[in-house]
């Protein structure tokens, strides 16, 4: 009898049953199990729903409304908010500073990631030190390497400029150039890929040797093992790198706030979307406007994912297939 109740309530979906009658529980045991499960998890539903869920409602609404974020009266504007954003030469240059940033850094984070991982999946001695030491500025808090990284690009007192004079090489400006801000941001970013550097180690750890044993015997050379056998197995990594860098690119706020006051100095060249939609919130105390802009930014992030996921998905190998 239990083999015949086992089979019942946990064999295939019946024909003509949806997924949610099927998962529904029936007996005394299982309707016992999911409330002991529910009760468990309740206060994460409930601060999912509470804390998440409520926030984004409110900001949907908000975007469709003229509320300030000082009081006063909501009225409904429909779309106006929308209309305003896309006139408005503001928002357009924030746009285009994101994708810049974007652009460059995420490329030549995960290069930079990849090399390190290389280096570090080298059997030399000392190699525990070495991978703390990589991976230490990561957990370091963001806001904390921003203060240290705008007294490190001083262009006056700064680290970097101080060796480049040892050269005779005449540093730049950096976050006080136009010209040079937006590279000074990718450079510090570059200092906090030891996160990704992990992902990707433990995806070369991942790599059958006999596969790379077995290409060297065919002649294959240094780099095409990497290309034909090592990129194959950690594609689902650079996978992961590529589309997680994509959604923390549109979303780049601290590192642009912090290093350059949050008002996009200099000459609007740290303007990105995030500090374009702090501004609209917090400076000229625009809630509806900002929610708009919010609104805005989810859609751009959710199109490039998909995007990005269905063009290099298909070339992604899991370990017997690729998809």
């Amino acid at each position: 009898m239990s083999v015949t109740r086992s089979i019942t309530t946990r064999g295939p979906k019946p024909r003509g049953t949806s997924w949610l009658t099927h998962w529904i529980p029936r007996t005394k045991r299982q309707r016992a199990t999911f409330g002991w499960g529910l009760f468990f998890t309740a206060p994460a539903i409930i601060g999912l729903v509470l804390f998440t869920g409520g926030p984004i409602i409110t900001s949907a609404v908000n975007s469709f409304t003229n509320a300030n974020l000082l009081g006063g009266t909501r009225q409904w504007v429909g779309w106006d908010n929308y209309s305003q954003l896309f006139a408005d030469d503001q928002w357009w240059l924030s746009l285009g500073n994101t994708l810049f940033l974007t652009v460059i850094s995420v490329p030549l984070g995960i290069a930079v990631a990849l090399g390190l991982a290389l280096l570090l999946n080298l059997r030399v001695k000392g190699l525990g030190i070495y991978r703390v030491i990589f991976f230490i500025p990561s957990i370091v808090p963001i806001v904390a390497s921003a203060v240290i990284w705008a007294y490190v690009l001083n262009p006056q007192y700064g680290v970097i400029n101080n060796v480049l004079n040892i050269f005779g090489i005449q540093g730049p400006g950096w976050l006080s150039d136009p010209n040079w801000s937006k590279p000074a941001l990718i450079l510090f970013g570059l200092w906090g890929v030891g996160n990704l550097m992990v992902i990707l180690l433990a995806g070369l750890q991942g790599v059958p040797q006999d596969l790379l044993e077995q290409a060297s015997l065919d002649g294959a050379g240094a780099w095409q093992k990497f290309r034909n056998v090592t990129i194959p197995f950690i594609s689902p990594q650079l996978l992961f790198a590529t589309i997680t860098g994509l959604i923390a690119g549109f979303q780049y706020f601290t590192q642009a706030f912090v290093m350059t006051g949050g008002y996009g100095d200099p000459a609007g060249s740290t303007l990105v979307s995030g500090v374009y939609l702090y501004q609209s919130a917090f400076y000229h105390y625009q809630l509806g406007y900002s929610s708009a802009v919010g609104w805005v930014l989810f859609v751009i992030i959710a199109i490039v994912s998909i995007l990005a996921y269905r063009i290099m998905g298909r070339r992604v190998y899991y370990g017997g297939e690729a998809r």
